[in-house]
């Protein structure tokens, strides 16, 4: 895994060039907008619980089967294995926001997910679902778009840098996207 300079000294540096143009804006960008990197993370990392527990809780009302007898996750042990998947995939998800750079999601979380829940004989459909609920869950936290501070909300209220989150929310939800793809 790389963060974003030394991905960009080690380009430089293979190619035999000093790290200067789009590479250094490149840099001046995320160092400008580091601020709001860490609040998108914090943000969803002081929710994962909650933003696990929904995904999940989705699931399982959209598919009544799952917790039924011989479902997903029929049993405490296997819905707690659904917690932890999911408690994995977001948590890596944010090291990928974080950092910049999704490489360590798809080398730690990403290369053969699918054949594990095929092995272990989980619905992918089911799973891609519950990853696109915490992709619209983590969305919403970056653009502080979620229900925080209304009567009842279980969300922890966040202070946030100004300024327009856009395209951290669409760094995040392509992060997403990825798990989808490597599951569906």
């Amino acid at each position: 895994m790389l963060d974003a300079f030394s991905k960009a000294v080690s380009s430089a540096d293979a190619s035999g060039n000093f790290v200067g143009g789009a590479d250094l804006e490149a840099l001046r960008g995320f160092i400008a907008d580091g601020n709001k990197r860490l609040d998108a993370v914090n943000a969803i990392t002081s929710n994962a619980s909650c933003i696990v527990t929904d995904s999940v809780a989705g699931i399982c009302c959209e598919s009544p089967g799952l917790t039924a007898p011989g479902g997903g996750v029929y049993t405490n042990r296997k819905m707690a294995a659904c917690l932890r998947d999911g408690e994995i995939i977001l948590r890596y998800v944010t090291y990928a926001m974080l950092t910049g750079d999704a490489s360590v999601l798809t080398d730690r979380c990403l290369n053969g997910l699918k054949e594990t829940y095929a092995a272990l004989g989980v619905p992918t459909g089911n799973a891609a679902r519950a990853v696109a609920i915490m992709k619209a869950c983590a969305v919403a936290h970056i653009t502080a778009s979620n229900t925080e501070g209304q009567a009842g909300s279980k969300y922890r209220k966040m202070s946030f840098t100004e300024g327009d989150c856009s395209s951290l929310a669409g760094e995040c939800a392509g992060y997403f996207d990825a798990v989808i793809a490597a599951i569906s």
